[in-house]
């Protein structure tokens, strides 16, 4: 059991408010792990008016200090970088082969591209008789998510402490224990008392004091659309900027002269990742009808090579989903689409066979696959948010695209085609923050985001930067 008892505030580990705490259960067996601290609005003042009396002297310290803090940060992170995805894939869930890769090298990448980036990003402009300058906007609550958290906490904070901001983080209680460590290794490197501070707690008891709180100029959070739309409320009461990176509901269009097998094979690979619980994953399989048949074999072939178990073996594939609740969601949404009408290709709501011995109390759902699954279904259009794909027809590019863009959601998707005009001509009129082109690279320099309910904002590279500034226009008298 890891027992984590104090929040970390002001440069200093401190007792909560409250004696209540949050049991850290193991996705692949349902046990207890670990306890945090349940914190109070007490504690979130105390951390806020820490980071409040920080800003100041941050914000003005040189850029090349801050960055040389976020470059030692890199380097422990890097020497910590087993502990930290071993750590991650006992909370989460993910494979751990896939951990080391995802949960925690590819996290330290922010932080690189926001050292290499800041010193070139023009902080100043001549316009007229005026000097438009950027300045840091503040004091910055960043709320993140469980399913990769420690990418989130890095690409939030990385990005406000190299902008001179100051930060209050609020990792999720389904997954807080790599945020905790990370605090560790901040005290370790000796950042100023106050730059960055960690409250732990629900939303309610946490969460909604943070984002409601007078003193903190930004929130930037990672999560449910739903949980989105009432930060967006709160914070709207104070005049707050957000930045919300929300769900998605990602359409992998598959034009009819792609190579299919390929398209399959990695359409496949980006749903199933992390068991499911991705926000960007093609969790739509748009097929040309002439290819519906081959699609799906090929997909249930796919589905079929996943070794379900312990997250900690190196041969497991596909871990469990984070929780109970989250396993009963997963498992609804399952149900939903049998009853309306959407045919099951592979899998379904029961739990697994041939699960390792003590694991069958663990929170796994098989590969799922469904077809014929029409727009109206709420298979097409509710985020699922675990290891389920569903194949829609098309008969027309039109057609294609239509589909696509008939969701609330807009964060990600993919197009494929031999024909890359084709293909781009297609991705152009998709309604989404990103989209691969013939399965191409996550590329964390370019901004990441989404449109419509998928989020408001943008994080990595420059555009990241550039939500945790404030315009300032200096007006000088025409002589």
């Amino acid at each position: 059991m890891i027992i984590r008892d104090a929040h970390y505030i002001d440069g200093t580990w401190c007792p909560s408010d409250s004696p209540a705490t949050l049991d850290v259960r193991g996705a692949a067996t349902g046990e207890a792990v670990g306890s945090v601290p349940d914190g109070t609005a007490r504690d979130v003042s105390a951390a806020v008016a820490a980071a409040r009396r920080a800003f100041p002297n941050w914000s003005g310290r040189p850029m090349a200090e801050r960055l040389d803090l976020l470059s030692r940060l890199e380097e422990a992170l890097a020497e910590r970088a087993e502990e930290f995805a071993a750590l991650i894939t006992t909370e989460v869930g993910t494979p751990l082969r896939v951990s080391r890769m995802l949960q925690a090298d590819a996290p330290r990448a922010a932080l690189t591209n926001y050292r290499q980036l800041l010193p070139h990003l023009p902080l100043e402009e001549k316009i007229g008789a005026s000097v438009v300058v950027r300045e840091p906007i503040g004091v910055v609550a960043c709320v993140t998510a469980w399913n990769f958290p420690l990418q989130q906490v890095l690409g939030k904070m990385g990005a406000a402490l190299a902008t001179g901001c100051t930060t209050v983080v609020k990792p999720s209680e389904i997954a807080p224990l790599s945020a905790f460590l990370l605090a560790d290794i901040v005290h370790g490197l000796g950042f100023p008392a106050g730059v960055f501070n960690l409250v732990s707690g629900t939303g309610a008891s946490v969460g909604e004091p943070l984002v409601e709180h007078p003193d903190v100029d930004m929130v930037h959070f990672t999560g449910s659309t739903g949980t989105g739309r009432r930060i967006g409320e709160a914070a709207a009461r104070t005049v707050k900027r957000v930045a919300l990176e929300l769900g998605g509901k990602s359409a992998n269009v598959i034009l009819d002269d792609a190579d299919l097998p390929q398209a399959v094979k990695v359409g496949v690979a980006n749903c199933f990742t992390n068991t499911g619980q991705t926000c960007t994953a093609w969790t739509r399989m748009l097929v040309h009808r002439s290819q519906l048949d081959q699609a799906e074999e090929l997909v249930r072939t796919r589905a079929a090579r996943y070794r379900l178990g312990d997250p900690l073996d190196p041969d497991t594939t596909m871990g469990p989903l984070v929780s109970a609740a989250q396993q009963d969601t997963v498992r609804g949404h399952i149900r939903r689409a049998l009853e309306q009408g959407a045919r099951l290709v592979c899998g379904g709501p029961e739990q697994p066979d041939g699960l390792p011995d003590g694991f069958s109390d663990g929170f796994f759902v098989a590969p799922t696959v469904f077809s014929d699954v029409t727009v109206d279904m709420a298979l097409a259009q509710d985020e699922v948010f675990g290891p389920v794909l569903a194949i829609l027809p098309y008969d027309t590019d039109d057609e294609a695209v239509e589909i696509a863009n008939s969701t609330i959601y807009g964060l990600a998707g993919g197009v494929w085609s031999r024909d890359l005009e084709r293909a781009e001509r297609v991705a152009r009129r998709l309604r989404t923050g990103q989209v691969d082109i013939n399965g191409s690279y996550f590329n964390a320099l370019a901004p990441f985001g989404g449109v419509k309910q998928s989020g408001i904002g943008r994080e990595l590279g420059v555009h990241g930067l550039l939500e945790f500034y404030e315009f300032k226009s200096l007006q000088f008298a025409q002589t």
